[in-house]
């Protein structure tokens, strides 16, 4: 940038108010330019994102404000008076686009799968919910012990409102294989065991929970005691249903 007298003046010396407007502005000329659709109903459809290489250059070396401004657009971007149910009428294939773009320019922000899981997976479209499920179950892998409560919500919507068990086990399984941090609680840690009983697996869910007490990794004596009275009472519904079964 320059003076009026021609010396060049440092970015450092630009206002940050100005450069917060130039990036907001090269985000949206990025979205304006990939649009292929201009003439679809505008509360409908999202332009195709732009890829995270785009958004960093345009992050004016502050990614993680972009990120946050970019999720801002996003979900301010289908606000209009003609959407009476606003995110459910995107696009989803851009939707996704655009959160792992977002979350690709800043890793460590849980605003893209939070939105994720607790806004556009809420739908009653269950092809729309599963993409947005996958979407958090692939990006979980990547920093499991700081994005497991996504997944875990992700789990929960799987089972109550897609009524798949077997897709809640697997959420549930990589949950439980993936964390290593003890501040993950114990329920999101456990989630699989609970789901194997609503599926009437009983004997895996006590191979399961005892293996689990026995390697030692559960050091919190209420924990324990807690997962030894589950496992209990696992023992004793598998030996009533062997009663059952020899009548």
């Amino acid at each position: 940038m320059r003076h009026a007298n021609g010396a060049e003046r440092p970015v450092a010396a630009v206002p940050r108010w100005i450069l917060w407007l130039l990036a907001a502005a090269l985000v949206a000329q990025l979205a304006g330019r990939s649009a292929q659709h201009p003439q679809l109903p505008s509360a409908a459809d999202l332009p195709p994102a732009p890829n995270a290489n785009a958004l960093r250059a345009a992050s004016l070396a502050e990614p993680a404000a972009l990120a946050r401004l970019a999720m801002v657009w996003l979900q301010a971007f289908d606000s209009r008076g003609d959407n009476v149910i606003p995110y459910q009428r995107l696009d989803y294939v851009r939707l996704i686009d655009w959160l792992r773009a977002i979350l690709a320019l800043d890793p460590r922000s849980d605003y893209p799968l939070f939105a994720a899981a607790r806004v556009y997976a809420e739908n009653p479209d269950p092809d729309k919910m599963r993409r947005v499920l996958d979407f958090i179950a692939a990006e979980f892998a990547a920093d499991p012990d700081r994005r497991w409560p996504a997944l875990a919500h992700a789990a929960l919507l799987a089972k109550h409102r897609l009524n798949d068990l077997a897709l809640a086990r697997r959420y549930a399984a990589m949950l439980e294989r993936l964390t290593s941090d003890e501040s993950v609680p114990l329920w999101a840690r456990q989630m699989e065991v609970f789901i194997l009983e609503d599926m009437n697996e009983l004997e895996a869910a006590k191979v399961m929970l005892g293996g689990l007490l026995a390697t030692g990794r559960i050091r919190d004596p209420g924990e324990r005691r807690f997962l030894e009275a589950r496992l209990g009472e696992l023992e004793r519904r598998i030996a009533e249903a062997a009663k059952r079964g020899n009548r």
